[in-house]
C-alpha cells in the first residue's frame, strides 16, 4: 500500500495517551509549556476566538469592528460574525504575512474592536504595529496563534506581549485532541471576564464531547502514514477530481460554530500528549533546517521565515511556506503535486473576500484591492514538515519544484 505524508506535521497521539485516569488539568500544564500563569481551555480555536471577541464587546459595545488579516482562516469570519460583528480586511505587506501598517493605520478608528495578527503555519509575524495602532485607537489586540503553539519570541510565548492569544489544538496543529482551544489573557481583569462569557455562553454537550471522543480515537488509529491514505488522501483525491478546491484545502466549513465543555478524558490525553511535544517541536525544527536549505537553493522561490521585524522569533514548522514567482507556476505545482501523497497543499485557497460561500460574513472587496494579499494567496505553497515525508519523497517534490521553476 503506498504511502501518504499528511499536510501538517501534527504530535501523533499514542495508544497509552487513551488510557483513561490521569490528570485532566490541560490547562495548568498549558500554562506551563507556554509560561504563562492560566490558561483557558475552550473546545476549538474558533470558540476561543468567539469567547475573547464577545467579551470585549460587552466592555465596549460601540466597538463593532475586527480587522483581520485579508489572507486567513474562514473560520475567523465566521467567528467575528457570529458575535455580531463587523469584519474589516487588512493588505499584507509584499511576499509577507505581516499586516501592512499604513492599511492598518487607515482601518483602525473609533469603532475598531480588535485586531488580529495572525502567525500563520507557525511563521512568527510583527505584533509591534498593531498593538501601538490598535492600543491608540482604543481598541484590543488578539494574536492568532492557532497554528503556533510553541512558537517563542526572545524565549516568550508568541503572543503574551498582546491583550489576548489564542491556540488551536485541532488536528495537524501539534497538540491535538482532535477539536480544542486555549485562551491566554494578559490582564487579569479582562481574564475573569472572559471566563464570565465562557459560563455564560458555553454548555457541557454529551453528543459534542462523545462525537469529539470517537472522533479523537479515529485520530489516533488513522494518523499515520498507512491510515492517511484513507483517511485524507483519497477524500483530498476525490475533491480534485471534481474541481472542488474549497474541499480540498480544508476550507469547507459548516456555518454553526459548536461551543461545549471539552471532558475530562480528552483533557487528560491531551496532558500525556504535551509532555512529549517540546521534543517533537525541537525536531521539527532540525529537520525544517535542513529542507529550508534545499529549497532556498532554488533562486526564483521565496521561502518564508519568521518576520525580519521579530528578533528572537523562533516559529515552529508544522509546514513550510513557500512562494512561486507567479500563479501560473503555483497552479503547475499544485498540478503535479497536491494529491502526489507528498504533503504539498495550500493554507487557504483565497484571500478572505474571494469565497463566494463565506460572502455573507466578509465584506465585499474590489478585484483590484489588496494586491499584496492577493498576489499571496495565488502564489503560495505549502509543504509537510512531517517526519513522514521521507528524504526521498522531499527530494523528489524538489526536483518537481525546480522543474516548474525552469519553465519560466
Amino acid at each position: 500500500m503506498a504511502l501518504e505524508a499528511p499536510p501538517t506535521a501534527g504530535l501523533p497521539v499514542l495508544a497509552a495517551d487513551l488510557w483513561p485516569g490521569g490528570s485532566s488539568d490541560l490547562a495548568g500544564m498549558l500554562g506551563r509549556f507556554l509560561g504563562v500563569s492560566a490558561v483557558q481551555v475552550e473546545c476549538s480555536g474558533t470558540a476561543a476566538l468567539v469567547v475573547a471577541l464577545s467579551t470585549l464587546h460587552k466592555l465596549a459595545p460601540e466597538r463593532t469592528e475586527v480587522i483581520v488579516p485579508a489572507y486567513t482562516c474562514p473560520l475567523v469570519a465566521m467567528a467575528v460574525a457570529h458575535c455580531g460583528l463587523n469584519l474589516r480586511l487588512c493588505e499584507l505587506m509584499p511576499n509577507a504575512l505581516d499586516l501592512d501598517p499604513q492599511a492598518l493605520e487607515m482601518l483602525c478608528g473609533p469603532r475598531t474592536l480588535a485586531v488580529l495578527p495572525t502567525h500563520l503555519a507557525g511563521r512568527v509575524v510583527d505584533a509591534a504595529p498593531a498593538r501601538a495602532l490598535a492600543h491608540a485607537a482604543g481598541a484590543w489586540v488578539v494574536e492568532d496563534a492557532a497554528q503556533a503553539l510553541g512558537a517563542r519570541v526572545d524565549g516568550a510565548s508568541v503572543g503574551t506581549g498582546s491583550d489576548i492569544v489564542f491556540f488551536s489544538l485541532a488536528v495537524g496543529k501539534g497538540l491535538s485532541i482532535f477539536e480544542g482551544g486555549a485562551l491566554v489573557v494578559a490582564d487579569a481583569d479582562l481574564r475573569a471576564a472572559c471566563e464570565r462569557t465562557a459560563r455564560a455562553i458555553v454548555r457541557y454537550s454529551a453528543v459534542w464531547e462523545f462525537r469529539r471522543s470517537v472522533e479523537l480515537l479515529g485520530y489516533a488509529a488513522l494518523y499515520r502514514p498507512a491510515g492517511l491514505r484513507w483517511a485524507y488522501g483519497r477524500p483530498l483525491r476525490r475533491a480534485l477530481a471534481q474541481n472542488d478546491r474549497i474541499s480540498a484545502a480544508g476550507d469547507d466549513f459548516a456555518p454553526h460554530i459548536p461551543l461545549h465543555r471539552v471532558g475530562r478524558w480528552r483533557q487528560a490525553v491531551g496532558v500525556r500528549a504535551l509532555a512529549r511535544l517540546p521534543a517533537w517541536l525541537d525536531d521539527g525544527q532540525s529537520r525544517a533546517k535542513q529542507r529550508l536549505a534545499r529549497l532556498r537553493s532554488m533562486p526564483s522561490l521565496t521561502v518564508l521565515g519568521d518576520s525580519l521585524n521579530v528578533p528572537g522569533a523562533q516559529g515552529t514548522w508544522p509546514v513550510i511556506l513557500v512562494l512561486l514567482p507567479d500563479a501560473a507556476r503555483r497552479e503547475a505545482a499544485l498540478a503535479r503535486l497536491w494529491g502526489a501523497g507528498l504533503g504539498v497543499s495550500v493554507p487557504f485557497m483565497h484571500v478572505l473576500a474571494d469565497y463566494p460561500r463565506y460572502a455573507a460574513v466578509v465584506p465585499a472587496t474590489a478585484p483590484a484591492a489588496l494586491p499584496h494579499a492577493r498576489s499571496f494567496a495565488a502564489r503560495v505553497l505549502s509543504i509537510s514538515n512531517s517526519p513522514w515525508l521521507d528524504p526521498a519523497g522531499f527530494e523528489r517534490l524538489c526536483t518537481t519544484l525546480e522543474q516548474i521553476l525552469d519553465l519560466g
